[in-house]
């Protein structure tokens, strides 16, 4: 191969290679509200035939939460699956509370990088590189924070009262893969033995964590 040809071929690899690196794909039109009852497709979900002013506004980010679980934590979800109007626009919101003492579990998020504010209290928030370095500070309200695509992070409540985030993800569903319950709530479950010799422990707790986390 000529060094002419190797190089077209090589730019051309490139050229379809760099898209599939970057977050959800490109919008093709103006909008497409999501249709919910259809199957979803790579780039979403097809396009909802009748469209009215009501599918561009979301009124679920305001409403107080119910924190009252084991972790003392609560999330509204503003994407595509509660707000279509997000479909193929790559964005999405979440508003999430904390009671007092309230912990968001370590998770991540597969397609999106995250940013949020805080919009009441104090709330110490950590994110871990591949590398097992901890960034974390505690942030107060009007204060940001940024967290990226795929990295382990938390937050935790540290104020008296209750906290808010308001976040937002460069994807209309970026996921989250929260690390207790993936590890010990999974189903089927993970065999005892791969979870002994990771954690360095014996069936009885992970039996016992796995009682926890439990579907």
């Amino acid at each position: 191969m000529t060094t002419t040809l190797f190089r077209s071929f090589f730019l051309t690899l490139c050229l379809f290679v760099i898209p599939s690196l970057s977050s959800d794909s490109d919008p093709l039109q103006d909008f497409c509200v999501g249709d919910l009852k259809a199957s979803p497709s790579i780039n979403g979900f097809p396009c909802k035939s009748a469209v009215s002013a009501s599918d561009f506004f979301f009124s679920g980010l305001g409403a107080p939460l119910n924190t009252t679980n084991a972790n003392g934590v609560a999330v509204t979800p503003a994407n595509v699956l509660t707000f279509p109007g997000l479909n193929t626009l790559g964005l999405s919101m979440n508003n999430v509370e904390f009671a007092p003492g309230g912990v968001n579990p370590p998770h991540s998020h597969p397609r999106a990088t995250e940013a949020g504010v805080v919009i009441e209290g104090s709330v110490f928030v950590g994110f871990l590189t591949t590398n097992n370095t901890l960034f974390s500070k505690v942030i107060h309200a009007g204060e940001m924070f940024v967290v990226p695509r795929g990295l382990v992070h938390f937050q935790w409540n540290v104020g008296k009262g209750k906290a808010r985030l308001i976040t937002a993800f460069n994807s209309q569903l970026p996921g989250s893969a929260v690390l207790p319950s993936s590890l010990f709530g999974s189903n089927p479950t993970i065999p005892n033995p791969v979870l002994t010799k990771t954690f360095r422990t014996d069936d009885v707790t992970v039996n016992k964590l796995k009682s926890k986390f439990a579907v």
